[in-house]
């Protein structure tokens, strides 16, 4: 008779991917959006943003990450975006007649410790994603 297992021992054989789209993250202040991401992240999962973050929103991302930091916990994050469309229109003029709309963008958020960037340009993420 087969042993049954429970969620925990399914999780070990694999890493979990949590795909969050751009409709979730709308309604969230942006210490949510990061508070999310970390606990996600912390938990040994990897995170893929539909719509991305801010670049301020980044920034803090990166600074609340830091300040969790522990070599014997939580070795950080792995973090890469698609960059920006080239065909947006950031000057003065255009932001000003709301033209400045953020572009959609691909965000892959995962530990440090598990996840490699192999190969990035304007189309495609590469990552190796390895269990802990």
């Amino acid at each position: 008779m087969p042993e049954a297992t429970n969620a925990d021992d399914d999780r070990r054989d694999g890493v979990q991917i949590d795909l969050i789209s751009g409709e979730r993250m709308d309604g969230m202040a942006s210490m949510e959006k990061i508070r999310m991401i970390l606990d996600g992240v912390h938990d040994g999962n990897i995170v893929i943003l539909e719509e991305g973050l801010t670049p301020d929103e980044e920034s803090k991302l990166i600074e609340v990450t830091m300040a969790e930091i522990n070599p014997d916990e939580f070795n950080g994050i792995e973090i890469e975006t698609y960059p920006k469309s080239s065909t947006r229109d950031s000057s003065l003029l255009g932001r000003i007649m709301g033209n400045d709309e953020t572009p959609k963008k691909l965000t892959v958020i995962g530990p440090a410790n598990q996840i490699e960037t192999l190969h990035k340009d304007e189309n495609l993420i590469s990552a190796l994603v390895s269990r802990s």
